[in-house]
Parts: structure tokens; C-alpha cells; sequence
């Protein structure tokens, strides 16, 4: 008997970076429904009080998504009493504990999920581990999301597969090695997570990964928040790597979001008007909410900002005139503008006056530059970032690479370095190239989501269509 609606559960993990791209996916289930009105999905959200205002907020036009909120734990260990979100953490070196707290969330996840309609699948973020127990216990199948990309992951299994740093032990952070599956691509030490590369891992980031990895067997797939048409190399590197779950690319899920209402323009929109009246081209500069920066990598920053002449808009959390001392900001005024702000980066990155991004090429942030064709300044600084810096720069060729003085990922960037880059990016021959490609797969990531044709609406039907008779079997037995 065929299935007569669907219930989503998503259950996204506690950082904007991971929590966004699920909400785009709930609204992506909703344009589908609307689309297809023989399979009605309705969505739960699962979230936590602190973290429950920007869910809300974020799906406030959406009032058929259902919003559960469960209580964060209390008195944990080296986490400050309600920080319920890694952008809140003193610093990320409390990941591990932060993260290993949610598992206390479970027996109100189990108990909230008892009460609601039958669920034909969960989507919980990686991070996660636990609720695929909960999966387990409701016979619901669970997808998986990471937040990164297919090239980051294809890269970091096959390095893991072969024990690319391990046999034989390679002692320097900054040698380049082959990827034996992927021999155009060569990679560092310190592109990689020791947590994923160590000779011997061991400790409670390790301990965690494992716990997280090996929650994915039991998993239907995972959901990848990119497109096939960018990666499909990696897309099927992946799907082809023995008998593991399906990755489905359904992005890019930035372009889910609907355009938001006119209203009064904030300062530095009306600043970019300016600067696109005057015909003067725009570098964005952010870098995320986790970035960890010292006061003197900040320092040398804005002087390679203010020495490369080019007019910048960056938002950052610290006060740069303070970092960098009297007359900085009035040195930079005619060309440079400083936002503490929270910004609305989609709205700043589509603007047409915006000509370069200089990112931390967190896969969000680097997604939503390639979808408005808008070429990236890579400075990567943790996690997947230098994998997702290779791919921009190398692989696809929509970027320019900032160096660090020493070769590794956590460096000093000098500020002639910098300047030099930021010319390069906005004004050089490597530029136009990487405008030009950027350009092109704007256009692919566009079509991507088209109904119908496109390759990631044809992936959701195949994915709604493979669970539904998942769930069906279920039921039979």
C-alpha cells in the first residue's frame, strides 16, 4: 500500500554552520512537496532552548515545520553555564566535551519522538553520534549530515584507507604526498586533522570520531549539501567505495533560501551601493564564527588590506582599530569599511559590487561564493578548510591560495603576502581566470535544483522514493 505522507524528523548539531544548511533542507522538502503533491512531507526540527530563538526565526514563514525544543544539559564540565552553541565556546578546544554532552539530550529525544506521528526518516547531523541508537530503537532510518563536501571526504577516506601518512611515517607537517586514488591531487600532513591522520590516535577527539564513524554503518546514506556537476569524481569515488551508504548530493541548499522582503538597507549595503556607483570593486573579508585569530595575524591582516589598496568590506568580532592602534581607521575610511555587526553574507555576496571573497573556505561560505560567481581568497585555518581550499584553488580553479610563511595550515601570513594575494584575486591575469570559471559553475549549481531536471531535485525524488519503500518494508514486517 503506498505510503500517504511523509514525516521528516532533522535534528541539526548546535553551530550555525551545521544548523543553516539543515533548515534550507527543510524548506527544500517543503518547495518539494508543493511540487509534488503525491508524496505530502511534513517536517519536525529538533533544537535546544538558547539555540531555539535563530531556529525559529530562520523558519518563521514556515509555520507548518514543527519546532521541539529539549534541554540542554547543565554543569558541564569547562563549558560556561548557558553555552548552548560552539560559536558561544570560550574556545574550540571544548569541542569534544561540549559535544559528548549532547548524548545527555537522548532520553528526551526518545521520549519527544514517542509522542509524535510515525516517522518515515530522521536526518541528524554526524556530530551526533548517539541518535542513531534512537534510529535503531524506533526502526526509523537515519541519514546522515556532515556539512562538508564530497572532495574533503573522498580526500580524507582515501588517505585514511591507504595510511597515506602513517606507512611509511612521514614526519614533515608540509611534504606533499600523492593521493594514490586521486594522482593529479597531492596533499600535506597538515591539511588533515591529526584526529584522522595520526600514527597512533588516541584521546577523546579520537575516541569521539570512532564513536561518530562507527554510527554511520547503520546509516541510509548521508546527505551532502553540494551538487554532482561540481564533484562528481568524488561524488562517485565515494558511492563506489565497497558496500558503504549512499551520498547524496541535494545542494546547493543556499540557493533554497528565498529572497528576503525589502526593508531598510543596513550601512554597509548602502556602502556597497557606493562603491559599485563609483565603479570600485569589492573585497569581502569573514572568516567564520569559530576562526580563532591572533591580535598579531590580525594586525598584519589589515595592514595587507590597507597596503593592497583595494577597497574591502570585513566582518569580524574584534575591534580592529583597537588591535591595530591610533589612525588605522582613519587610513582606511575612503576604501576600507569594518563591521562587528551580524551580516547577512548571502545579501553582501550577491551584491554586484562584490568582486572577491576573502574566506576561511568553511564549505558554507565557500558554496555560496561559487553559486553567486563571486572568486575566493582561501585562508584556510581548521577542520576540512584546507581540503575545501585545494578543491576551490586546484581542483575547480575559482580561487587564488593565501601561503603561510612556514607552509602549514596554522601559520603566519605575512602582510606582503596578503597584499600581493588580495591584487592577484581582484585585479591579476589568475583572477580573471578564476572569475571566469566561478561564472560557470554559478550556472551549473543553479540548474542543479531546477524541478524536474536538475541533478539534485532528481536525487531528493530518488532519495524520498528509495526511504518511502524503506519505510513500507519496515511496516510490512
Amino acid at each position: 500500500m503506498a505510503v500517504s505522507s511523509q514525516h521528516v524528523v532533522l535534528f541539526p548539531y548546535m553551530s550555525k554552520g551545521h544548523t543553516i544548511p539543515l533548515l534550507l533542507f527543510a524548506r527544500l522538502l517543503l518547495r518539494h512537496r508543493r511540487k509534488q503533491p503525491t508524496l505530502p512531507v511534513s517536517v519536525t526540527v529538533f533544537t535546544t532552548p538558547k539555540n531555539q530563538p535563530f531556529v525559529s526565526d530562520f523558519l518563521s514563514d514556515t509555520p507548518e515545520i514543527k519546532i521541539i525544543s529539549l534541554p540542554f544539559p547543565e554543569n558541564i564540565s569547562g563549558i560556561p553555564p548557558g553555552v548552548e552553541s560552539t560559536d558561544k565556546l570560550p574556545s574550540m578546544s571544548l569541542y569534544v566535551p561540549f559535544t559528548r554532552a549532547t548524548k545527555l539530550l537522548q532520553p528526551f529525544f526518545e521520549e519527544a519522538l514517542k509522542n509524535l506521528p510515525e516517522v518515515s526518516f530522521m536526518v541528524s547531523d554526524g556530530f551526533l553520534w548517539w541518535t542513531s541508537e534512537s534510529a535503531a530503537k524506533f526502526k526509523i532510518p537515519r541519514l546522515i549530515f556532515y556539512g562538508i563536501n564530497s572532495y574533503a571526504s573522498a580526500i580524507s577516506i582515501s588517505a585514511s584507507m591507504h595510511k597515506l601518512f602513517t606507512e611509511p611515517e612521514i614526519e614533515s607537517d608540509t611534504e606533499p604526498v600523492t593521493v594514490p586514488d586521486f594522482p593529479w591531487i597531492q596533499v600535506k600532513k597538515c591539511d588533515f586533522s591529526q584526529v584522522v591522520i595520526g600514527s597512533e590516535p588516541s584521546g577523546p577527539a579520537h575516541e569521539l570520531m570512532m564513536d561518530q564513524i562507527k554510527s554511520t554503518t547503520t546509516s541510509h546514506g548521508f546527505i551532502v549539501n553540494s551538487f554532482y556537476e561540481l564533484e562528481s569524481a568524488f561524488v562517485d569515488y565515494n558511492n563506489n567505495s565497497g558496500d558503504k551508504p549512499k551520498w547524496w548530493s541535494i545542494g546547493p541548499l543556499c540557493l533554497v533560501d528565498p529572497p528576503k522582503p525589502g526593508g531598510v538597507k543596513p550601512a554597509w549595503i548602502h556602502w556597497l551601493d557606493r562603491k559599485r556607483e563609483e565603479g570600485r570593486p569589492v573585497l569581502y573579508v569573514a572568516f567564520g564564527t569559530q576562526a580563532e585569530i591572533s591580535n598579531k595575524q590580525l594586525k598584519e591582516l589589515a595592514l595587507g588590506l590597507e597596503d593592497s589598496k583595494v577597497n574591502f568590506l570585513w566582518v569580524t568580532r574584534k575591534d580592529v582599530g583597537e588591535v591595530i592602534g591610533e589612525g588605522f581607521n582613519d587610513r582606511i575610511k575612503e576604501n576600507g569599511m569594518i563591521v562587528k555587526d551580524w551580516v547577512d553574507q548571502w545579501e553582501i555576496l550577491s551584491h554586484e559590487g562584490v568582486r572577491g571573497f576573502l574566506s576561511h573556505c568553511g564549505w558554507n561560505s565557500a558554496q555560496e561564493s561559487i553559486c553567486v560567481g563571486v572568486p575566493i581568497l582561501a585562508w584556510p585555518m581548521m577542520a576540512e578548510q584546507p581540503l575545501n581550499a585545494k578543491m576551490v584553488v586546484e581542483e575547480i580553479k575559482v580561487g587564488v591560495r593565501v601561503e603561510t610563511e612556514d607552509g602549514s595550515v596554522q601559520g603566519f601570513v605575512t602582510r606582503e603576502e596578503l597584499s600581493r594575494k588580495v591584487k592577484e584575486l581582484m585585479e591579476g591575469e589568475t583572477g580573471k581566470i578564476a572569475r571566469k570559471n566561478v561564472k560557470e559553475y554559478s550556472k551549473m549549481a543553479n540548474a542543479a535544483l531546477v524541478q524536474g531536471t536538475g541533478s539534485s531535485w532528481k536525487n531528493l525524488d530518488l532519495l524520498l522514493e528509495k526511504l518511502c519503500k524503506s519505510r513500507e518494508s519496515n511496516g510490512a514486517n
